[in-house]
């Protein structure tokens, strides 16, 4: 027998060796981690549990040509919740895929599913393993299957810590959020070379995939971090505000009152209805801790959205954001808040929405872009979340965009309006400019009289006092309030049980 254990030991030792110490020596000085390294920064000290340590191509354990088949997988725990995962180990034939590859992942996949946890893939491969052909390019599509069954029922988390190219984008792509690093993680279907040879463009690697890219521009992922250890540490904050699956509640933390005196409510938002300011402050105000885990922070930023608690309960936060496009709806906001409301509602996390919204964004681009389905989009996710839904508008909410920011046309549960609210089918300007275009016209002072029509239509219409009367909103409240009234909507509707037409499952716009 210990013969037999000092076998099994030794090959322990050269799966857990990986690449070896020169491979190793690389990714450090690429400024990346190992395998190993990355799981131990990831978790709870102690306690990761690998799975599949034996798992090969080859029947000879004795001369493993790829050790660990370049991928680790196991099970351990962050703040003492349990999770699976698999880190992909760059340092073993460049992290490529093949078939036993494939098969760790996968079982990784099956296993959180089984037993009701989140899963997190640690990224860093060269692509598919050319040399086992199809077999390879079945492996991702397995994974991929996994990936779809999964969504909905367990959190999925993916961390690009290196290249992640070709068809092995898309298992991230179907995750619920995509984590980068600046400088190091690449996302790319096809590379530079190849864009070169068919259109001719040259175009760096950073440039085409690069974390800043993802964040800013194609929306594809949704933090981006200076560093690993930093981009670790943004997965274990953001599993705090998740369940995990399903069928469970997000943790519960101890109440913490806002760092912001309540009073501030009062001067944030600016006396001419046409200046902007950042959102985000009024959220601040009222969240536990004044702490706001934003998601996509840098895409589409004339959106917010993100995670924030009441009294140690989390809950989704939308919102616009008047200091970029005035707030406007357009394309890329309409896919980042539709998606990010999908979420909470498969994860039962209530949605909190702050309203400032003057319209859909107008334009040529927006039209030809399809912004009429993108923006069906938020209007479906909202009608489809059974979640408690509680809307406060804060100023603006004009026109389809105010119906599509969480109405109660779209069943939420409870609206409030601030004392400053404006509610109507349009602005007062653009209003009076059809309404009283003659009047205006036909006057011996046309400026002075349209802005007499503006003040009028105002004070009549663009208040939240008609919609108060109509039912539309529940409440105006004083802006020093809302923290009590949002948590006393959550637990009024904690209990919220919502009965929906029987159907296979809906067609969302895309």
């Amino acid at each position: 027998m210990h013969d037999k254990l000092e076998q099994m030991n030794k090959i322990r030792q050269v799966v857990k060796a990986g690449g070896g110490r020169e491979r190793s020596d690389r990714q450090h000085e690429a400024g990346k981690k190992t395998a190993r390294e990355r799981i131990a920064a990831l978790l709870d000290p102690g306690s990761f549990r690998e799975i599949d340590v034996f798992a090969a191509s080859e029947d000879d354990f004795s001369n493993l040509k790829n050790p660990g088949e370049g991928v680790i997988t196991g099970y351990g725990c962050i703040d003492g919740r349990r999770v699976y995962l698999y880190a992909q180990d760059f340092t073993v034939a460049g992290g490529s895929l093949g078939r036993v590859h494939a098969a760790k992942i996968c079982k990784v996949l099956d296993l959180a599913l089984k037993v009701g946890v989140p899963v997190i893939g640690l990224n860093d491969s060269g692509g598919a393993r050319i040399q086992e052909g199809v077999d390879a390019l079945n492996g991702y599509g397995e994974i991929f299957f996994r990936n779809t069954m999964a969504s909905g029922v367990i959190p999925q988390i993916s961390v690009i810590l290196g290249p992640c190219a070709g068809g092995a984008v898309y298992s991230p792509a179907l995750t619920d959020f995509i984590l980068m690093v600046s400088g190091t993680s690449q996302m790319f279907i096809t590379g530079p070379q190849v864009i070169k040879a068919v259109t001719g463009e040259k175009v760096s690697m950073e440039t085409l995939g690069g974390a800043a890219t993802h964040n800013r521009v194609s929306g594809v992922a949704h933090f981006i971090s200076n560093n690993e250890d930093e981009c670790l540490l943004t997965v274990r904050v953001l599993l705090s505000y998740l369940p995990s699956n399903n069928l469970e509640e997000s943790p519960v933390f101890a109440s913490v009152e806002p760092l912001t005196d309540r009073e501030a409510l009062m001067g944030i938002i600016p006396d001419d209805p046409n200046k902007g300011y950042d959102i985000r402050d009024i959220i601040r105000s009222v969240v536990d801790g004044s702490q706001f885990l934003e998601v996509q922070p840098y895409f589409a930023q004339n959106g917010v959205v993100g995670f924030a608690r009441f009294e140690g309960r989390s809950a989704g936060i939308v919102a616009n954001q008047p200091c970029v496009l005035a707030g406007s709806l357009d394309i890329n906001v309409s896919d980042k808040i539709a998606r990010f409301v999908r979420f909470c509602d498969a994860f039962n996390i209530p949605i909190i929405t702050f309203v400032d919204v003057p319209g859909f964004l107008p334009g040529v681009d927006q039209e030809y872009g399809g912004v009429i389905r993108h923006g069906a989009k938020i209007i479906y996710a909202y009608s489809e979340a059974t979640v408690p839904k509680i809307t406060i508008i804060v100023r603006k909410a004009y026109g389809g965009a105010y119906i599509a920011m969480c109405s109660s046309s779209l069943r939420a549960d409870a609206v409030y309006a601030w004392p400053s609210a404006e509610i109507a089918v349009m602005g007062p300007e653009g209003a009076v400019n059809i309404i009283n275009h003659k009047d205006i016209a036909e006057a011996e002072d046309p400026v002075g009289t349209r802005k007499k029509l503006v003040a009028a239509y105002r004070e009549r219409f663009a208040n939240p006092y008609v919609a108060g009367a109509r039912g539309f909103v529940m409440d105006v409240i004083d802006p020093r309030d809302t923290r009590a009234v949002i948590i006393d909507a959550l637990k009024n509707f904690s209990t919220k049980r919502e009965a929906r037409p029987g159907k296979k499952h809906g067609n969302i716009p895309c």
